[in-house]
């Protein structure tokens, strides 16, 4: 599916567990800005040339649902529990609980009492809960600890990766950055001229994430040859040499988006034929 940011009008690849956490609302990776991604929906692209996506109206009622392809059971009573105080007939209590705050002469015909087997079991089993409590605490605790060792081979994991990106949208948390520059992929570059500087050379890249998370921006090394493949010049570009807003930095490049790089070389001269492009 493809939605389309309406600030910047850059179009996504999105899927359908990305619209999921914020109820179809996403950030665009590109200016920033938060857009409802269902406003513009769509299963295939429009025949290129095209400016905007067909918007959808977001203020209809809903559809119903009519196909069911499943109804839990309806669910029998509990049993009563155990343990609790049962009420029996009993001739002559004042004579059997005279030493117990009842007087004699009383006519009681019913008693209402507690075995003692039920006030064990029922000690027993807060003693137990308490156990059992306090071992599961120990066991999150590890499993934490374990989880944060290993959190960068959790987060790329793509089984474990897209729930704890949910768990953490609703905990309000933030996963980390986990680079992987083996999954950026380069769609479109091209070179020119730079418009203002005379010996320089204006070269811009469109690169796509592939992997399903977010990752920090790249080192990205250009190098200019020549047509023998003889290398002219090489140049490393640092994140904040070409992402100049630090919130953008921070953020990172998000699972499945695209984002378009640009840098500035200076001209090697006319022997410069053929550039490369690198990640770490």
């Amino acid at each position: 599916m493809y939605t389309q940011c309406p600030e910047c009008l850059t179009v996504y690849k999105v899927e359908a567990e990305s619209l999921v956490p914020a109820c179809g609302c996403l950030r665009c990776g590109h200016c920033g800005s938060i857009f409802n991604a269902l406003g513009t929906l769509a299963a295939q692209l429009p025949p290129e040339p095209f400016t905007r996506l067909v918007e959808h109206a977001l203020d209809q009622d809903p559809p119903l649902a009519e196909v069911a392809v499943f109804r839990p059971r309806v669910a029998e009573p509990a049993p009563e529990p155990a343990g609790m105080p049962i009420t029996v007939p009993v001739e002559g209590a004042a004579e059997i609980h005279a030493g117990e705050g009842v007087q004699e002469g009383e006519d009681f015909t019913q008693l209402t009492f507690t075995p003692r087997f039920a006030r064990e079991t029922k000690r027993r089993s807060w003693r137990t809960a308490a156990w059992v409590s306090v071992c599961l605490l120990l066991v999150l605790g590890l499993g934490a600890q374990l989880a944060w060792a290993k959190r960068d081979s959790l987060v790329a994991d793509p089984t474990f990766g897209p729930a704890l990106q949910t768990a953490c949208t609703v905990l309000g948390c933030e996963l980390p950055l986990v680079a992987a520059p083996g999954e950026l992929r380069l769609l479109a570059r091209d070179v020119e001229q730079h418009p203002s500087v005379p010996d320089g050379l204006l070269i811009t890249a469109s690169v796509h994430n592939d992997a399903r998370f977010a990752q920090p921006y790249p080192v990205v090394t250009i190098v200019l040859s020549d047509a023998n493949g003889q290398r002219l010049a090489m140049r490393r570009f640092q994140p904040e040499d070409y992402v100049g807003d630090a919130a953008i930095r921070t953020r990172g490049l998000a699972g499945g988006a695209t984002t378009a790089m640009v840098f500035e070389v200076q001209d090697p001269g006319q022997h410069a034929v053929a550039f490369a492009f690198s990640f770490e």
